[in-house]
């Protein structure tokens, strides 16, 4: 494995740590907010320069130099490869924005401290391809929102219970895999723990009510922290893809593709701005794990880019929501608030990241989707059609309520409602990389198919007549095309 230039990964993972001591010790909460502040923009500074050194060491793994975990266990725990070399920056990215777009209004009910414990355990979990190590990461990660739950004096059951069955799941799952390990092909029903793990995180339903009760009870912030990263889908890639039969697979994209759709529907009929995004949330969410179902190299491609996509978008669109509550309160969706006049800028974000999660063309969803929608298709027909149908449900969805939130009738405040410099500032950091990953998408895609490509490969799956891949040789968009090549021809 090669090594980095510096120890970007731990680093990364160190920082919030530290952060997490030092605004634990602040009792002024303006304070605590700017140390927070700080800590993630290194953390984000250090994710980036991460993704930066990968790609100049032309790896397709790499690991620290001097690295902690190598010289205690003798291997690296926290790797950087194709697929989480640009998941690393976004999710530390969104916590940033987090904090930049967070008044104080909602500073003492959102904790800082758990917050950036958080960040480490994410990065933690995105830099990890060990199972063990992916498995207790994300039972570690379950934690914080559980002891907010407990400070907000709101109920726990319904997501304790989700979440130590998906623990207990995981570690049986996994412990039954190792015990077949010897075995020269792995039983279908050996997976059965493991699928059910990762619907109940991912939020497939019937297994999501804990995700509508986490938004319905828990600070916006963390709920948003807590699904916009899709561990769940990690979960998937690294431990279910590289071995899974193609039945298991196909299971959890048929389960993916209902839950798209059923959610696509919900988002049409709810009444509460929460669980509208909520819904709205699940239905993209789930698409990623449809993508995984196709198992060919376009398919896969445009689910790791719908990833990317739907990450970044939505979480624009609930930090836009988020803004919106700080100002007035819980939101209802049944009669019209006309919020536009007071802050424009909201609402242009908010049609924004909405219309790019649903791949309106010239933003970053948009050519993902259609990779998405094109390998679905061409593994099964059925299949893509639904993919555009929950698609159109959820441009509806957001369409009215946009209507609904932001025209109708004139809004009346005695207090001004103007958007702050902060908010304005992850406000337009959020639509220039919308619009520019949309009318730019050469490099991202190239990276995702990288990614698909290496995950094809782990899995022993190959596609030489792949037309992204001969596409991309022609174009000269992928740096390595002809060590590809030859690895075909081999």
């Amino acid at each position: 494995m090669i090594d980095l230039h510096l120890p970007w990964l731990e680093l990364a993972i160190v920082l919030p740590l530290i952060g997490a001591f030092c605004v634990w010790r602040l009792r002024d909460v303006e304070k605590a907010r700017k140390w927070c502040l700080f800590f993630t923009c290194a953390a984000f500074a250090t994710c980036l320069g991460a993704w930066q050194d990968f790609i100049l060491v032309h790896a397709s793994v790499a690991g620290d130099p001097w690295s902690l975990s190598s010289a205690m266990l003798g291997w690296d725990f926290f790797i950087i490869d194709e697929l989480n070399a640009p998941l690393l920056p976004l999710a530390s990215l969104l916590y940033l924005l987090t904090v930049l777009a967070t008044l104080r209004t909602k500073m003492r009910r959102f904790s800082f401290t758990w917050m950036l414990i958080t960040e480490a355990i994410v990065l933690a979990t995105l830099s990890c391809k060990q199972p063990w190590g992916v498995i207790a990461l994300l039972a570690l990660g379950a934690i914080p929102p559980y002891f907010e739950l407990l400070a907000r004096k709101k109920p726990t059951r319904v997501y304790v219970l989700h979440m130590v069955l998906f623990v207990a799941l995981m570690v049986l799952g996994w412990s039954l895999v190792q015990w077949q390990a010897s075995q020269p092909e792995h039983s279908p029903w050996i997976f059965a723990p493991l699928v059910v793990a990762i619907l109940i995180r991912s939020g497939i339903a019937p297994l999501h009510c804990w995700m509508t009760d986490l938004f319905e009870h828990a600070s916006f912030g963390t709920a948003l922290l807590f699904t916009t990263p899709m561990l769940g889908a990690y979960a998937a890639v690294r431990l279910l893809l590289p071995i899974a039969p193609d039945s298991v697979m196909r299971i959890i994209g048929m389960m993916a593709l209902f839950t798209a759709l059923y959610a696509a529907g919900m988002a049409l009929v709810q009444r509460e701005a929460r669980r509208f995004f909520c819904y709205v949330l699940l239905s993209h969410s789930a698409l990623v794990l449809v993508g995984l179902d196709t198992v060919r190299p376009i398919g896969l491609t445009g689910a790791l880019c719908v990833w990317l996509s739907v990450g970044l978008s939505l979480a624009g669109f609930g930090l836009t929501l988020r803004l919106l509550e700080a100002r007035h309160g819980r939101l209802s969706l049944t009669g019209y608030h006309g919020l536009y006049e007071h802050t424009p800028l909201l609402a242009i974000c908010f049609f924004l990241t909405g219309m790019a999660s649903v791949g309106f063309p010239g933003t970053l969803g948009f050519l993902g989707t259609e990779l998405l929608v094109e390998g679905a298709v061409a593994s099964y027909p059925i299949v893509g059609v639904a993919v555009v149908l929950s698609a159109a449900l959820n441009g509806i969805a957001l369409v009215k309520a946009y209507f609904l939130l932001f025209t109708g009738t004139r809004h009346v405040s005695s207090v001004p409602l103007e958007v702050s410099r902060r908010e304005k500032v992850a406000v337009l950091t959020l639509a220039a990389l919308i619009l520019g990953g949309g009318l730019y998408p050469q490099p991202g895609v190239a990276s995702r198919h990288h990614a698909a490509i290496e995950l094809l490969e782990e899995r022993g799956v190959v596609f030489p007549d792949d037309p992204i891949h001969a596409t991309a040789e022609r174009q000269g968009d992928i740096h390595d095309a002809a060590a590809q090549k030859e690895w075909f021809m081999e």
